[in-house]
Protein backbone atom coordinates (compact mmCIF):
# COMPACT_ATOMS: atom_id res chain seq x y z
CA UNK A 1 0.00 0.00 0.00
CA UNK A 2 1.38 3.39 -1.02
CA UNK A 3 0.57 6.79 0.38
CA UNK A 4 0.79 9.87 -1.84
CA UNK A 5 2.19 13.02 -0.30
CA UNK A 6 3.73 16.30 -1.37
CA UNK A 7 7.43 16.12 -2.15
CA UNK A 8 9.54 17.92 0.44
CA UNK A 9 12.96 19.51 -0.05
CA UNK A 10 14.41 16.53 1.83
CA UNK A 11 12.99 14.20 -0.84
CA UNK A 12 14.78 15.94 -3.73
CA UNK A 13 17.81 13.67 -4.08
CA UNK A 14 15.85 10.49 -3.45
CA UNK A 15 13.44 11.52 -6.23
CA UNK A 16 16.37 12.30 -8.53
CA UNK A 17 17.85 8.85 -7.78
CA UNK A 18 14.50 7.27 -8.65
CA UNK A 19 14.40 9.16 -11.95
CA UNK A 20 18.00 8.08 -12.67
CA UNK A 21 17.11 4.44 -12.05
CA UNK A 22 13.98 4.57 -14.24
CA UNK A 23 15.26 6.53 -17.23
CA UNK A 24 18.15 6.16 -19.63
CA UNK A 25 21.46 7.89 -18.97
CA UNK A 26 21.53 11.33 -20.52
CA UNK A 27 17.90 12.09 -19.67
CA UNK A 28 18.99 15.63 -18.83
CA UNK A 29 19.79 16.26 -22.49
CA UNK A 30 16.13 15.86 -23.54
CA UNK A 31 14.30 18.97 -24.72
CA UNK A 32 11.86 18.88 -21.80
CA UNK A 33 14.80 19.12 -19.38
CA UNK A 34 16.01 22.29 -21.11
CA UNK A 35 12.61 23.82 -20.29
CA UNK A 36 13.17 22.98 -16.61
CA UNK A 37 16.67 24.41 -16.21
CA UNK A 38 16.78 27.08 -13.51
CA UNK A 39 12.98 26.89 -13.14
CA UNK A 40 11.40 25.96 -9.81
CA UNK A 41 8.91 23.09 -10.06
CA UNK A 42 5.34 23.68 -8.85
CA UNK A 43 5.70 22.38 -5.30
CA UNK A 44 2.00 21.65 -4.73
CA UNK A 45 2.02 19.28 -7.71
CA UNK A 46 5.30 17.49 -6.98
CA UNK A 47 4.22 14.28 -5.28
CA UNK A 48 5.86 11.12 -4.03
CA UNK A 49 4.46 7.71 -3.17
CA UNK A 50 5.86 5.88 -0.16
CA UNK A 51 5.05 2.46 1.19
CA UNK A 52 4.43 1.61 4.84
CA UNK A 53 8.20 1.31 5.45
CA UNK A 54 8.84 4.75 4.00
CA UNK A 55 10.43 3.43 0.80
CA UNK A 56 9.78 5.60 -2.24
CA UNK A 57 7.75 3.82 -4.89
CA UNK A 58 7.09 6.69 -7.28
CA UNK A 59 7.33 10.39 -7.96
CA UNK A 60 5.91 13.03 -10.30
CA UNK A 61 6.79 16.67 -10.95
CA UNK A 62 5.22 19.60 -12.82
CA UNK A 63 6.85 22.73 -14.20
CA UNK A 64 5.51 26.04 -15.48
CA UNK A 65 6.06 26.67 -19.19
CA UNK A 66 4.72 28.99 -21.87
CA UNK A 67 3.01 27.85 -25.07
CA UNK A 68 2.91 30.65 -27.59
CA UNK A 69 3.02 33.02 -24.62
CA UNK A 70 0.20 31.30 -22.66
CA UNK A 71 0.79 29.64 -19.29
CA UNK A 72 0.74 25.83 -19.18
CA UNK A 73 2.00 23.05 -16.96
CA UNK A 74 4.61 20.57 -18.15
CA UNK A 75 4.09 17.16 -16.55
CA UNK A 76 7.19 15.12 -15.98
CA UNK A 77 9.00 13.24 -15.17
CA UNK A 78 6.76 10.62 -13.63
CA UNK A 79 8.44 7.42 -12.50
CA UNK A 80 7.63 4.27 -10.59
CA UNK A 81 10.30 2.15 -8.95
CA UNK A 82 10.79 -1.11 -10.89
CA UNK A 83 9.60 -3.17 -7.90
CA UNK A 84 6.28 -1.28 -7.86
CA UNK A 85 5.59 -1.16 -11.59
CA UNK A 86 2.37 -2.70 -12.84
CA UNK A 87 0.44 -1.85 -9.67
CA UNK A 88 -1.23 1.32 -10.98
CA UNK A 89 0.99 3.67 -9.02
CA UNK A 90 1.92 5.81 -12.03
CA UNK A 91 -1.76 6.22 -12.88
CA UNK A 92 -2.57 7.13 -9.29
CA UNK A 93 0.12 9.83 -9.29
CA UNK A 94 -1.15 11.26 -12.58
CA UNK A 95 -4.85 11.24 -11.59
CA UNK A 96 -4.05 12.75 -8.18
CA UNK A 97 -1.98 15.59 -9.59
CA UNK A 98 -4.31 16.38 -12.49
CA UNK A 99 -7.17 16.70 -9.99
CA UNK A 100 -5.03 18.94 -7.78
CA UNK A 101 -4.02 21.12 -10.73
CA UNK A 102 -7.69 21.48 -11.72
CA UNK A 103 -8.59 22.47 -8.14
CA UNK A 104 -5.79 25.05 -8.22
CA UNK A 105 -7.45 26.64 -11.25
CA UNK A 106 -4.84 25.52 -13.77
CA UNK A 107 -6.08 25.40 -17.36
CA UNK A 108 -3.87 23.05 -19.34
CA UNK A 109 -1.15 20.40 -19.03
CA UNK A 110 1.25 19.11 -21.65
CA UNK A 111 3.83 16.35 -21.73
CA UNK A 112 6.01 14.39 -24.09
CA UNK A 113 5.00 10.74 -23.98
CA UNK A 114 3.29 7.71 -25.41
CA UNK A 115 -0.26 8.50 -26.53
CA UNK A 116 -1.63 4.97 -25.89
CA UNK A 117 -0.64 5.21 -22.21
CA UNK A 118 -1.61 8.83 -21.53
CA UNK A 119 -4.90 8.72 -23.47
CA UNK A 120 -6.57 7.04 -20.46
CA UNK A 121 -5.99 10.29 -18.51
CA UNK A 122 -7.52 12.45 -21.24
CA UNK A 123 -4.32 13.45 -23.07
CA UNK A 124 -4.46 13.96 -26.83
CA UNK A 125 -1.93 14.94 -29.46
CA UNK A 126 -1.47 18.70 -29.60
CA UNK A 127 -1.18 19.98 -33.14
CA UNK A 128 0.43 23.37 -33.41
CA UNK A 129 2.29 23.06 -30.10
CA UNK A 130 6.01 22.82 -30.78
CA UNK A 131 8.45 21.47 -28.22
CA UNK A 132 12.12 22.29 -28.73
CA UNK A 133 13.84 19.89 -31.14
CA UNK A 134 14.43 17.03 -31.48
CA UNK A 135 11.01 16.17 -30.01
CA UNK A 136 8.75 13.95 -32.11
CA UNK A 137 5.54 16.01 -32.64
CA UNK A 138 3.41 12.85 -32.30
CA UNK A 139 4.53 12.59 -28.67
CA UNK A 140 3.47 16.14 -27.69
CA UNK A 141 0.27 15.55 -25.75
CA UNK A 142 -2.05 17.75 -23.74
CA UNK A 143 -5.14 17.70 -21.58
CA UNK A 144 -7.48 20.61 -20.84
CA UNK A 145 -8.24 20.97 -17.14
CA UNK A 146 -10.95 23.54 -17.83
CA UNK A 147 -13.40 23.53 -20.76
CA UNK A 148 -11.66 24.87 -23.85
CA UNK A 149 -8.31 24.96 -22.06
CA UNK A 150 -6.33 24.38 -25.24
CA UNK A 151 -8.59 26.39 -27.59
CA UNK A 152 -6.50 28.87 -29.55
CA UNK A 153 -3.26 27.86 -27.81
CA UNK A 154 -0.42 27.09 -30.19
CA UNK A 155 3.20 27.94 -30.80
CA UNK A 156 6.58 27.19 -29.33
CA UNK A 157 6.91 25.81 -25.82
CA UNK A 158 9.36 27.96 -23.89
CA UNK A 159 10.64 28.23 -20.36
CA UNK A 160 8.50 30.13 -17.93
CA UNK A 161 9.99 33.42 -16.80
CA UNK A 162 12.01 32.79 -13.66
Amino acid sequence: MFTLCTETPEDWWEVEALFDSCFAPGRGALSSYRLREDVVPIAALCRVARDETGAMGGAIRYWPVRVGGAHALLLGPVAVHPTAQGEGLGGALIRDTLARAREMGETRVLLVGDAPYYRRFGFERLSGVEMPPPTNPDRVLGVALQPGGWNGIAGHVTRAPG
